[in-house]
């Protein structure tokens, strides 16, 4: 069985029981590839346990789920030691973070030490209990829900942590035809679903990925939608340079190429496209942008300064969109057409492409 066939007969699999929600469940499986962890963002009920309990049985990993509240402790997360009375000695007990799977609901109720906590555990893949190192099982995916509808109580994460989530995906409602289907099933038996990949059936894959070939062009446009969110005045865009207090940093050029090569494995190449990288720019990138208050106070979201950045930056070898209106006659107005930005950096800048 080829990568592309395993993969799409997980994917088969797991929309047995996902209704709709396909987007999602692309960059779930993209984020699998790759090796990064994935922030949830959306309302109740739209299926993000559902989702991600099936993904870990259609894999065939171990899944935890661990409901974050104010009172959390971090031994609840990764583990502490406890007394047996009738040695006298001490055991260590891991927590639930030691899984394939871990579901963190509604993170962003939990205090920052229990967030800290979780961060190593995301970055080294390991726990560490009174002075000993567990590591966790591979392969290892924190998914991470957040509700956008309430704030109260709530403990917002620090960039350095969100700077950690390969992707941040915002799912949506269903259309009415898949609701309507979701509901159907709803008066019907739950549907159980069969293992279709091992954990070393995945690994395998991300070798695969890390064998996918990239162009150095498309790196350098990877690199120019980064610099544009950090510079936006540089690529013409001083209608959005004001709402951008901190850009993506290094880490997001770097998720979106390893992203890039994990979508065009999934759809049967073995080389990465320039729309691969636009195509997940926005999940790669959104949670990296720190917006000004100016743009929290208009309403304005990453979304938008990165559809702008989009706009701008055009792929390699086409012309950017064009977003204003010429002068009607006349020598050109000051400051017109916009300028393109700066170049995407030389080929020898880059190391030599990964040849797949």
């Amino acid at each position: 069985m080829s990568t592309r066939e395993g993969l799409e007969t997980a994917l088969y699999e797991i929309k047995r029981v996902v209704v709709g929600q396909d987007a999602m469940l692309e960059r779930l499986l993209v984020s699998l590839l790759a090796g990064g962890h994935v922030l949830l963002e959306g309302v109740p009920g739209l299926a993000k346990t559902l989702t991600v309990k099936t993904l870990a049985g259609v894999v065939g990993g171990s899944f935890k789920r661990v409901q974050f509240t104010p009172d959390l402790v971090p031994a609840d997360l990764v583990g502490t030691r406890v007394l047996r009375p009738d040695s006298g000695s001490f055991d260590i007990e891991l927590g639930p973070v030691v899984c394939n799977f871990l579901l963190a609901d509604e993170i962003n109720r939990a205090p920052a030490k229990v967030q800290s906590a979780l961060l190593e555990v995301m970055q080294e893949h390991q726990v560490t209990i009174a002075g000993q190192t567990f590591p966790v099982p591979e392969p290892y995916l924190v998914l991470a829900t957040q509700n956008p509808i309430e704030s109260e109580g709530t403990y917002p994460l620090p960039e350095a942590q969100t700077d950690r989530f390969l992707m941040k995906i915002l799912v949506d409602y269903p259309t009415p035809g898949e609701e309507a289907a979701v509901v159907g099933r709803s008066l019907e038996p739950p549907v159980e679903v069969n293992e279709r990949l091992s954990a070393a059936d995945l690994l395998a894959f991300r070798e695969e990925v890390d064998e996918v070939y990239v162009d150095r062009a498309i790196v350098g446009h990877a690199v120019q939608l980064a610099d544009a969110t950090r510079n936006p005045a540089d690529y013409g865009l001083t209608d959005v340079a004001g709402y951008v207090d901190y850009g993506a940093s290094p880490r997001g050029p770097i998720g979106l190429i390893q992203s890039a090569r994990a979508l065009a494995l999934l759809r049967g190449r073995r080389h990465v496209l320039t729309s691969d990288v636009r195509d997940l720019a926005a999940d790669v990138l959104r949670h990296r942008l720190v917006l000004s208050y100016d743009a929290l106070s208009e309403g304005v979201s990453a979304d938008h300064v990165l559809g702008r950045v989009l706009e701008a930056v055009p792929a390699p070898g086409a012309a950017p969109v064009q977003t204003a209106m010429p002068p009607p006659s006349g020598p050109p107005a000051a400051g017109y057409p916009p300028p393109q930005g700066p170049p995407a950096p030389a080929y020898g800048d880059f190391p030599p492409p990964v040849q797949g």
